[in-house]
């Protein structure tokens, strides 16, 4: 199977987005009857560039800038784990759906908040500055993932995503403490329910 690398690469360094991190809750009842045990983030992450887009912090633009690639490498995992070669249970797949069905809407809220701003979108970045980001994943991590099958596949995908989700819970933590927009702080508190509520289902099926 090919691997289709196309992170963004979009993220400007800050003390405490590297820091560990990322707590597990109990997942809550399944709104989406998807995967079981998850809900869905809030929709108030759909996008918007209205009155709370006027008003933003550093800390704002650094969070978005690096949230962007961030969800785009769980889409990245996502769309290996629906790859029919590779052969994932059903589980993991209703999981992966869901993960791009969050995360996708959450990148167009983003991005949509980084141009009302005026600030860039992309930020060049290596491959290896990419991998330094918590919780992302590095190209060799993507490709070991896509040559495994089967349960080994579902093990190190759903282990995988756990350390990603606790990566995008640390930003999320961050950006809550040290930024100002009404719109991301939102969008950090779904990310943490969100994510978490994933890390729950995902602890079992990482073995």
């Amino acid at each position: 199977m090919r691997i289709r690398l196309a992170f963004t690469a979009s993220f400007v360094a800050i003390v405490g987005l590297a820091a560990c991190g990322g707590g597990d809750t109990a997942a809550p009842s399944n709104s989406t009857g998807d995967a079981p045990g998850v809900t869905a983030h809030e929709m108030s992450s759909m996008p918007s560039t209205g009155d709370a887009g006027g008003t933003f912090s550093d800390a704002d633009v650094v969070f978005a800038q690096g949230m962007i690639p961030h969800h785009e490498g769980a889409i990245e995992m996502s769309d290996i784990a629906l790859d029919p070669t590779v052969g994932a249970s059903p589980e993991i797949q209703a999981l992966a759906r869901q993960i791009k069905a969050a995360q996708d809407p959450e990148i167009d809220q983003m991005t949509a908040l980084l141009k009302a701003w005026g600030q860039p979108v992309a930020m060049d970045m290596t491959p290896e500055e990419m991998a330094d980001m918590e919780g992302m994943m590095s190209m060799e991590d993507m490709e070991s993932l896509g040559s495994l099958t089967g349960p080994a596949f579902d093990t190190a995908w759903a282990a995988m995503m756990i350390e990603h989700h606790r990566g995008a819970i640390v930003m999320a933590e961050t950006v809550k403490s040290s930024g100002s927009n009404p719109e991301v702080l939102a969008l950090a508190d779904a990310i943490i329910a969100g994510q978490s509520a994933e890390i729950a289902v995902l602890q079992p099926l990482a073995g």
